[in-house]
């Protein structure tokens, strides 16, 4: 029973295990299946999306082949476009090329025969100087020495001969018109005015006193003239000379000095150059000593310092006939009596009045009309704009547009108008003279000019070291002709170049 029992257990297992490997066999098979279909359908999806691939990186590549093909193409245009250039600049350096190997084989033939004729004229002039050195016996380098100097001397003798001839044509044909001049110059300008205005007459202890002011040889004078710049005239006046010139300041500085000399009785050119710079130190504070006295007398204050400087040089000033400093204080006192009359401003009235003629202190320094400088000059120094105005406007141009303006104005013509007053032709004259002076200064090498005798006259000191003497003379034509060119003047003007050279020497 038990053996029937075990054999019972061992068939119930080995037929289970049988069914057991059966199950598992197909539940493995049934597993593989799926893999495998599984593994299929991977590979289907695999070899599709290859596939994709395979034909997205195929369109890539034709795409970047007909761009490539594209490029490639341009390049090939760009490259025969090179080519066709480059095949030009060859050609073109061919022809060049042709043209310059001509151009030097026709130099070549010219420098060869240049170089022949130069062998021929250099043997033909070494056998003319072997020659000339035979007949002259000299050295080529003596005679070339002796023919410079030669040519030199004959044409500085012929230029200085050609200046003379002209100058004395000049005056031979000028004298009959000059006498013409004259003549017209003293209708026009009344003597008494004339020497009022333009000269000055410093008495004399005696006749003897005149020999002393000459000096030898005219020394003493010349040196006078030369640094006041005034024309000194010595006739047959008993007991006087006349010192003329259109510059006051200059011709008060001459007449104070000279009187000085007189009196001092030691009259040599080192004296006259040190009173004459004495004397114009003290003008200097002449000038604003009648500045103040001028702003006293009128009752004007705040003034700035320089300004009344300024008003002090009007003293050497003239106008119309009249001292522009004794003007400006005349129209002052009217226009205030004025002023007080219409219920006007009249301390501003009194300061505008008194500084209205202001730019004529300046006039000859600065381009302008004087009413427009005064005014610039006003406003300089920072006062009102109603002065300034008034100044501007004191002449009518620009038109015064305030009470004060016209009573500065009616003031002007007032005074300008009382008799003997306007006199034109004199203010025409001083600005011809000025204009005179201004031309000669204009040149190099000029140290001073004056303009004497009346504007028939200019003398013109200029530097030794920057002009010499042929220079004196071509600066003497020059300043002539500069004078006919730009400048009028009524008669012939004389052009004198005066060069000194001076040296000076001091023992211990």
């Amino acid at each position: 029973m038990e053996t029937m029992t075990i054999v019972y257990a061992i068939v119930g297992l080995v037929l289970g295990g049988g069914i057991g490997y059966i199950v598992r066999k197909k539940q493995v098979e049934s597993k593989n299946k799926d893999l495998a279909l599984k593994t299929e359908r991977m590979l289907a999806d695999a070899k599709a999306k290859a596939q994709e691939t395979v034909l997205e990186a195929r369109n890539e590549a034709i795409k970047l082949q007909e761009e490539a093909k594209k490029e490639e193409f341009k390049k090939r245009e760009q490259l025969e476009k090179i080519e066709d250039r480059l095949g030009k600049k060859e050609e073109q350096l061919d022809q060049r090329n042709e043209s310059a190997e001509k151009l030097r084989s026709e130099l070549e033939n010219k420098v060869t025969s240049v170089k022949a004729l130069r062998e021929e004229v250099e043997k033909i002039y070494r056998l003319q100087a072997d020659e000339l050195e035979k007949v002259a016996q000299l050295s080529k380098g003596e005679a070339r020495e002796i023919l410079l100097k030669k040519v030199e001397e004959d044409s500085k003798k012929e230029i200085v001969e050609t200046i003379k001839r002209a100058e004395q044509e000049l005056k031979e044909k000028s004298a009959e018109k000059a006498r013409y001049m004259i003549a017209d110059a003293i209708q026009k300008y009344a003597g008494d005015v004339t020497a009022e205005s333009t000269a000055t007459i410093v008495e004399l202890p005696s006749d003897e006193m005149k020999g002393r002011i000459i000096g030898r040889e005219g020394r003493n004078i010349n040196t006078f003239e030369q640094i006041t710049g005034i024309d000194v005239i010595v006739d047959d006046t008993p007991g006087s000379i006349v010192i003329s010139g259109y510059d006051l300041v200059r011709r008060y500085i001459a007449k104070v000095a000279l009187e000085r000399l007189i009196a001092d009785g030691r009259i040599h050119p080192a004296r006259i150059e040190e009173t004459v710079e004495k004397v114009k130190e003290e003008v200097n504070n002449l000038i604003k000593e009648l500045g103040e006295r001028a702003v006293y007398e009128v009752g004007v204050t705040g003034l700035h310092p320089n300004l009344i400087k300024i008003i002090g040089r009007l003293k050497f000033r003239l106008s119309h006939g009249q001292n522009v400093l004794k003007h400006s204080i005349e129209v002052a006192h009217m226009a205030a009596s004025l002023a007080s009359e219409l219920g006007a401003d009249v301390a501003l009235v009194k300061k505008a009045a008194l500084l209205h003629d202001i730019g004529k202190a300046v006039d000859h320094e600065v381009q302008g009309h004087h009413a427009k400088i005064g005014a610039d000059i006003a406003k300089k120094f920072g006062l009102p704009n109603e002065i300034v105005h008034a100044i501007a406007a004191h002449h009518g141009d620009p038109e015064p547009e305030t009470v004060e303006a016209m009573v500065v104005h009616a003031a002007n013509l007032i005074s300008n108008a009382r008799p003997g007053a306007n006199k034109e032709n004199l203010d025409t004259y001083i600005r011809r003279l000025q204009e005179l002076e201004q031309a000669c200064n204009e040149f190099k090498g000029v140290k001073k000019s004056y303009a004497i005798q009346a504007g028939s006259e200019v003398r013109i000191f200029v530097t030794p070291e920057e002009v010499d003497d042929l220079g004196a003379i071509k600066l003497s034509h020059e300043v002539a002709r500069k004078i006919e060119r730009d400048l009028q003047h009524p008669g012939p003007v004389r052009v004198n170049v005066v060069r000194e050279t001076r040296a000076e020497g001091i023992a211990q």
